[in-house]
Formats: C-alpha cells, sequence, structure tokens
C-alpha cells in the first residue's frame, strides 16, 4: 500500500505524471501552491503557503513528488495521504502537514475536472446554497480604538456581519494594567460602532497565562462574542476545558494542529466549542472532512481557519459545503492586492459577507504563471510578539 502501484487500473484522471511549485509575494506574506499534472493532459492545484517557511514547504512538496505521487492515480486519494503521512514518517509539524494539505487540495481538483464536477460534489454535497465568510486582516494600523471602530465600520459597510480582530498588540503571557485597559477599549470601541447584530470574534494567538485569560473573559463578556479564539497557549491543551467553565461566550481554536492524531487531545479533553481546522494545514479535504464529523460527535461546530490566499477560500468553501456543523468561515481576501486574484485566476469572489456556490469542474482555479514572474517572494517576516504587528510591516 506505501508504494506506487502502476499496475492497477487507472482512473478518468490518467497518472500523475510531474509535480510543480510557485510563490508569489504580496505585501502581507508569501503565497504558496503545488500544481498537479497528469498523462491524461489534467491540471490540479492547492496552497501550500506557510507565512515564514515558503522554501521548505516548496521543496518538500517536490521532493515527495518522488517518493510518492508520481504514477500515482488521483482518485486514490486516501492511500495517497497514507502514502505521505506514513511514508515520509510525519510525525505532525506544520510543513509536512501543510504539503500533505496542498497535495490533497490537488487531487480534488484533478478529480472534479476529470469527472466535469466541482470539488464539492465529491465531498458531500451541499448543505446550503451559500457559505457566509467573516473577515479578518480589516484592522491593519495603528492600535488605538477609535482608529479601530473606524475600520471596523468600512468592513460592515461592504456586507460582511461577521468580524474577527485581535487588540492585544505585543502581549505575551500577562498584560500590563495599562495593556489590559487599551485592549478591552478596543473591544468595546469596535462593538459601539458596529452595533448589536454584527458577530464580533476576538482572537487571543494562543498567548496567555491562565490567570490572565480568565481575567480576559470576564472583561470581555459585556461585548456579546461571537467566540474567543485560542486565548491559551496549546502546550496547555489541559487548562482549556478549565477556562471554558468560566466563560460566557464559546472558546474556539485548533489551528494549529494538522490532522486528527494531533487533533486527539483536544477532542478527548472538550477544550473548545468551536474547531477551527485550516483545509491547508491540517490535511486538505480528505482529513478535514473527518475532523467534522469528529467533532459532530462532540457537539462541536466548525469554523475553519483561512489566513491564506484566495485559493484556500475557495477551497474551503468546497470543503465546507456538505459539512452539517459549519458555522462560518475565515477570509482574509479583502487584504490583498488586485494582482492576487490575478494569479489565482477564478477565485470565487466575497458578495456582501457570502460566497456562491461554484459551479466550475474541481476548484475551478487556474495559476497565472505570468503574474507569479511579475511579483516573486520576499521572504520576508513578521513577528507577532513584537510591538506594532498589527501593522503587518514585512523586514
Amino acid at each position: 500500500m506505501l508504494t506506487v502501484d502502476k499496475t492497477r487500473p487507472v482512473g478518468p484522471a490518467g497518472r500523475i505524471s510531474r509535480v510543480e511549485t510557485l510563490t508569489l509575494g504580496t505585501a502581507w506574506r508569501d503565497f504558496s501552491y503545488v500544481r498537479v499534472h497528469t498523462d491524461a493532459g489534467l491540471t490540479g492545484v492547492g496552497e501550500i503557503t506557510h507565512p515564514y517557511r515558503a522554501r521548505e514547504t516548496c521543496q518538500l512538496a517536490e521532493a515527495m513528488a518522488g517518493r510518492h505521487l508520481i504514477g500515482a492515480d488521483p482518485f486514490d486519494v486516501e492511500e495517497i495521504w497514507l502514502r505521505m503521512y506514513q511514508g515520509d514518517f510525519l510525525r505532525g509539524g506544520d510543513v509536512g502537514g501543510i504539503v500533505v494539505s496542498g497535495v490533497d487540495q490537488a487531487l480534488y481538483d484533478l478529480m472534479g475536472k476529470a469527472l466535469g464536477v466541482p470539488a464539492y460534489r465529491l465531498t458531500g454535497g451541499a448543505c446550503r446554497d451559500r457559505v457566509r465568510v467573516y473577515a479578518n486582516g480589516w484592522y491593519t494600523g495603528d492600535r488605538e480604538p477609535a482608529a479601530f471602530a473606524e475600520r471596523a465600520r468600512a468592513t460592515v459597510a461592504k456586507g460582511y456581519t461577521a468580524l474577527k480582530f485581535d487588540p492585544f498588540g505585543a502581549g505575551l503571557g500577562e498584560l500590563s494594567r495599562a495593556e489590559l485597559r487599551r485592549s478591552i477599549d478596543i473591544v468595546a470601541a469596535v462593538r459601539a460602532a458596529v452595533g448589536p447584530e454584527i458577530e464580533l470574534y476576538v482572537e487571543g494567538h494562543a498567548r496567555f497565562a491562565m490567570h490572565t485569560a480568565a481575567r480576559l473573559v470576564r472583561e470581555l463578556e459585556p461585548f456579546d462574542l461571537g467566540w474567543f479564539e485560542e486565548p491559551l497557549p496549546w502546550t496547555h491543551i489541559e487548562r482549556y476545558a478549565e477556562l471554558r467553565a468560566r466563560a460566557t461566550m464559546p472558546i474556539s481554536g485548533g489551528e494549529h494542529f494538522h490532522n486528527r492524531y494531533e487533533y486527539a487531545r483536544l477532542f478527548a479533553t472538550d477544550a473548545v466549542d468551536i474547531i477551527q481546522p485550516d483545509l491547508s494545514m491540517a490535511g486538505g479535504f480528505t482529513e478535514v472532512r473527518k475532523l467534522a464529523a469528529i467533532a459532530d460527535q462532540h457537539a462541536m461546530v466548525v469554523a475553519p481557519h483561512n489566513s491564506n490566499s484566495p485559493l484556500c477560500t475557495t477551497a474551503s468553501v468546497h470543503a465546507v459545503l456538505g459539512m452539517p456543523n459549519f458555522k462560518i468561515l475565515e477570509t482574509f481576501d479583502g487584504l490583498l492586492e488586485d494582482y492576487v486574484f490575478d494569479a489565482v485566476r477564478g477565485a470565487l469572489p466575497v458578495v456582501d459577507g457570502h460566497i456562491d456556490l461554484p459551479t466550475a469542474p474541481g476548484l475551478g482555479i487556474e495559476l497565472v504563471d505570468e503574474v507569479f514572474a511579475e511579483h516573486p517572494p520576499s521572504h520576508g517576516f513578521w513577528n507577532m510578539f513584537a510591538e506594532g504587528w498589527e501593522k503587518r510591516d514585512r523586514r
């Protein structure tokens, strides 16, 4: 099972013949992709973006091609997933998890194209007519209550009915009294600016000590949050349930985990109310469907993390359409330059805070090489625990 069997009858997509990677530079981060070709003339694409390790994910994807992909039938998704994970001795971690995820997306793209149907038809069909999304990245700029409020109003004016933001600056472990008040004042200003009908989600970026997180759930209670995301480091996963018992708002998390094995302790400890797997980190379509099913067993809902490009946004729409316990999808698409959408031609647009049902075969996206050539990667870095990180100035 852990080797490519070229004697097995092949499906309508043919066999994988070539794998390549591309990286696009933007002001915020570099976006990386894998493109998988078959001998039937089909091409499938997936996202392998890592915020800081573009070279590593691309190198691993190209290396895995020779070990596990060339000659394989794209329809054998479960076997290919296992071959990459087990055969490459992946034991968790972001680079390997991202590569497996992106390749899996490309396989579903290939299958959809071979059959002439959108990818979501292969992952449970549709439970809904459109997908609700929330905006992130909208608060880039000065960390002041009035500035946050102004940008929140502008984002809601675009049709979004839900916003997520991190008001905590460079806080790590604890917050000084002044920084605590400033953070809470920012949340209060945003709530006052958008009114009671807009859902607000507050991001903790997995960085507070237990006593600080417990103080924050009390301070944030008046603002009727849709969730408080990852208030504690995952090194202290056993304390999440204790924090949930103190909180009046839902607790969410899970973007840091890359497959069901890493998620096992989260489920075993009932750490969160809402899981947030990322389609480009948590194993692609093949694995995220399983995570959603396990979450349903635990009375949890799914709100996928998606801090990547419009390709991952589009692929995530396909993934969640057939997910009964789906809640809402993240998007940073409003933060990006226009040329990003030229580079990933066919990405689904956000209209009035929603994305409509896809109609094109596969994912419906083609990568445009000329745009990639015009915008090479910068391999920059911004430190989320440095003062002023929310301005997203890369170095």
